[in-house]
């Protein structure tokens, strides 16, 4: 007895030693292999690289800005059937294993040791391990240390927060990066819409995504996505019906032409989009816009672009073919390289070559042969509704009579006669459809990328919130913002600020200021004398303040300016953010220095709302990829918006906390004299606009630059229009003339998008208005008279009937030969028409060369 006995302690001796020496020897390796490992807990605060998108007011994507095609979805979003699929293809004990599969570990073991292949057994968290903390190599010494932080890892983050991170991270083929861009690339679904069979081909695509694929590999791909569907009903995820069904199921894809990836739907890029890049990159990093996960609420309504971007267009085209001249193609395919009789061939080669392709109705074309009527084209993408006869694929001579070749300045030369004048077989150009007043096809139009060019912006003026933002003529063609980015001289466009300041400083409309020569003489320099834009000795006399910005009046402004001082206007231009810092020299008064339209619009803003700051911007809201705010611009005080219970309180309250850059008697003033620039002065050919309107045109020396800016009770847009190059517009290049028909097609269809009344600009408290003679400046009683207006003076300020106005500067003047009126502006109709590609713009002029500002 005694020996069994001893025996059976021999052995539960040996058992305990070995069992120590196990625990001795596993504990050894553990603290050998976890040497120098990487601490798990850095995951914690591990955000995966993922793009950015960029939503309309709508809610429609309308751009991304990405380094990978990842969009992070946070786990509580993620749909349950897609979970399941995963859980089901990949790690079927998830919820319930430490880290690592002891079972899974076994069997792989037990395979190699039978001369088998050595497999993964890798677990959901050891995945997640090896995507982020280790290396790729299948060894013996990297399983250990899988295994060692895989079980460290359960211990710092939850099952679900190790899952988000392997759903966001896992690479699935196609440039997938997570689970919501494979859900786009492979079925042009969110994640949402996925059936079951959908859902179990991604989850079958970690293992080997490049030998899965859903075309080239169908037969792989379906058995795989098979068996993870039939795994998902052993797991209880799916009834039997439901496996069998989505087993039966075809496997569609976006590779097969069976769905349309969400991404084709985007626009291109566009001014808009590439200037909310460029400005948030600044004030976040370009780093975290591209990898950041961020969402981006755009103050864009795409109608409103449309309709700019379509009125700046129609009056670059209708300038550059009626001045600019065939400039030649956009480039030429080789006969010698590409068989253009081969339509397989030659839309290939069309398909590679940049070009443009963001301007509506125009349409790439090849020149594939020539006779003496036509060419026979190639049409890239051509409308649906083209004749099936050779008019379809034919440019007539008769429509192309106006690419006529470049002259000097200007000028153009003789119409062409024939094909052959323009092209050689092989160009690249640009045809638009004609069509009849039916709408259906009669022929194409050659155009061009217009030479000049230009930007249009419009801006609610109460919130600075930016509705329409078009820098150029086409993006494809140049991603120069000639809105944001070109700095130019804004001419007369800048009056009404001198104005402003001269109101502030006690002056009224009624004011009467001398129109006469002014001389400035400069040291060591030939005298400054400016002249007004209906040329030498061309001078008015005593002039209302009125009348003289109505009229856009050199001389009256200059005068001003010299009056009231450079350092109050200059302080005053800043102020309004049109400039950081402005030269306090006369002849910047008359618009001299240079500006952007960007800061002209949010400088205009300014007066039609009443005086108060706004900052503009083309960005509402940004939320990081968890759905933070961590940008909003509307910073309006609310009284009341913080009850969350109704108890017969009143209604909540927005007010304004911006900052008042001028008096609102000042602003409401400038208005009134702004209106009468549309009814009366130089911006009169929108006077027939149906809506209440004010605003200033400004052409510079020479017409390099023309610009109009102008403005209802509700939003205030402008234009530029001038060469990259600066050189002379021509003759009618002015604000007038070029920028106010683009602001006046941009306002029709805005009022007819928006049919509703936008009311009338509002007389600030304490006011009254009174009627003033506009000749005399005295108060009259006669609202009959021509000459009647109504100007506003505070409450018992106004002046009594039949007083004199004010005058300023006549003392050292004899008025008695000055002409009692000044000669109307020169004006020119321009037909309409198409243009060609421009070098990047040279930097700015020097500040220093201050020219003479505006004109008009």
């Amino acid at each position: 007895m005694i020996y069994i006995l001893r025996f059976f302690g021999w052995i539960f001796s040996a058992l305990v030693i070995g069992l120590v020496f196990g625990v001795l020897i596993v504990g050894a390796v553990v603290w050998s292999y976890s040497a120098g490992l990487p601490d798990p807990e850095e995951l914690a605060q591990y955000e995966p690289t993922t793009l950015t998108r960029v939503y309309s007011q709508e809610g429609a994507l309308i751009d991304e800005f990405l380094r990978e095609r990842r969009v992070f979805v946070p786990i509580d979003e993620v749909p349950p059937l897609v979970i399941q699929a995963f859980i089901s293809a990949e790690d079927r004990t998830f919820y319930s294993h430490p880290g690592f599969d002891v079972r899974g570990i076994i069997s792989a073991v037990l395979d190699a040791a039978q001369g088998g292949r050595l497999r993964g057994a890798s677990t959901i968290t050891q995945q997640v391990v090896k995507n982020f903390l280790l290396d790729g190599e299948r060894e013996i010494e990297r399983k250990i240390r899988e295994v060692i932080l895989a079980t460290r890892l359960e211990r710092v983050l939850t099952k679900d927060q190790i899952l988000e991170l392997y759903l966001n991270e896992i690479y699935l083929g196609q440039n997938s990066y997570g689970i919501v861009a494979a859900a786009n690339n492979y079925f042009g679904k969110t994640l949402e819409e996925l059936t079951p069979q959908e859902a179990a081909y991604l989850a079958a695509l970690p293992k080997a995504p490049s030998d899965r694929h859903p075309v080239n590999d169908a037969e792989i791909a379906t058995f795989w996505r098979n068996n993870t569907l039939r795994e998902m009903g052993e797991n209880g995820y799916l009834t039997p019906e439901q496996v069998t069904q989505a087993q039966n199921a075809p496997l569609l894809s976006v590779q097969n032409g069976d769905y349309i990836p969400l991404t084709q739907h985007l626009p291109g890029r566009d001014y808009f989009t590439e200037e909310i890049r460029r400005r948030v990159s600044q004030q976040l990093g370009s780093e975290r816009v591209l990898t950041g996960g961020l969402t981006i609420r755009a103050t864009i309504e795409p109608e409103l672009q449309a309709a700019a971007a379509e009125a700046l267009r129609t009056a670059l085209i209708a300038y550059d073919m009626e001045r600019g001249g065939y400039r030649g193609p956009l480039g030429a395919l080789d006969p010698d390289e590409v068989d253009l009789t081969d339509e397989a061939a030659w839309r290939e080669a069309l398909r590679r070559t940049r070009g443009v392709r963001d301007v509506p109705d125009f349409h790439m074309a090849v020149v594939l042969d020539m006779d003496a009527q036509g060419a026979l084209i190639g049409v890239e993408d051509p409308p649906s509704d083209l004749p099936d006869d050779v008019s379809a694929q034919t440019l007539y001579v008769s429509d192309f009579q106006w690419a006529r070749p470049r002259l000097a300045g200007t000028r153009v030369g003789a119409a062409p006669s024939a094909p052959s004048d323009l092209f050689e077989v092989g160009d690249i150009i640009l045809v638009t459809p004609g069509r009849d007043e039916a709408g259906t096809f009669t022929n194409w139009n050659l155009r061009q990328v217009p030479e000049v060019q230009g930007g249009f912006m419009v801006m609610d003026h109460r919130t600075g919130r930016t509705l329409a933002l078009q820098g150029g003529f086409s993006y494809d063609a140049s991603s120069f913002n000639r809105a944001t980015q070109a700095t130019r001289q804004p001419g007369s466009a800048f009056k009404p600020f001198v104005y402003a300041a001269a109101l502030d400083q006690g002056y009224t409309p009624n004011s009467i200021i001398l129109d006469a020569p002014f001389v400035l003489n400069i040291p060591g320099q030939a005298p400054w004398t400016p002249k007004n834009y209906s040329g030498e000795g061309t001078f008015n006399g005593p002039t209302l303040m009125r009348v003289g910005l109505e009229r856009s009046l050199n001389l009256m402004t200059v005068r001003i300016a010299d009056t009231i001082g450079m350092d109050v206007v200059a302080d005053y231009a800043e102020s309004f953010g049109i400039y950081d810092d402005m030269q306090e020299y006369l002849p910047i008064s008359l618009g001299a220095q240079e500006t952007t339209l960007f800061r002209l619009i949010s400088a205009y803003s300014m007066f039609a709302n009443g005086g108060q700051r706004v900052e503009p911007t083309l960005v509402d809201r940004i939320q990081d990829r968890r759905g933070n705010t961590i940008y909003r611009h509307d910073q309006r005080g609310c009284i009341g918006c913080d009850q969350t219970e109704y108890n017969d309180q009143p209604e909540p309250y927005l007010y304004s906390t911006a900052e008042r850059t001028m008096s609102r008697i000042t602003a409401f003033r400038l208005i009134s004299m702004l209106e009468g620039v549309v009814d009366r002065g130089t911006a009169r050919s929108l006077s027939y606009l149906p809506v209440p309107l004010a605003g200033k045109t400004g052409t510079t020396n020479d017409s390099k630059d023309a610009w109009f800016v102008g403005f209802t009770p509700n939003i205030v847009a402008g234009c530029y229009i001038g060469f990259d190059n600066p050189r002379s517009l021509g003759r009618g290049g002015t604000g007038g003339g070029l920028c106010a028909p683009v602001f006046g097609q941009f306002m029709e269809e805005y009022l007819r998008l928006r049919p509703a009344s936008p009311g009338k600009f509002q007389p600030p408290e304490g006011t009254e208005f009174v009627l003033i003679d506009r000749t005399t400046g005295q108060r009259i009683t006669d609202a009959n008279s021509e000459n009647a207006v109504y100007e506003l003076f505070v409450e018992g300020q106004a002046p009594s009937i039949g007083a004199a106005a004010a005058t300023i500067g006549t003392t050292a003047y004899d008025l008695s030969d000055l002409p009692d009126r000044i000669e109307p502006a020169p004006s020119v109709t321009i037909n309409n028409g198409g243009g060609a590609p421009v070098a990047v713009p040279t930097p700015p002029a020097d500040l220093g060369d201050l020219g003479g500002g505006g004109l008009y």
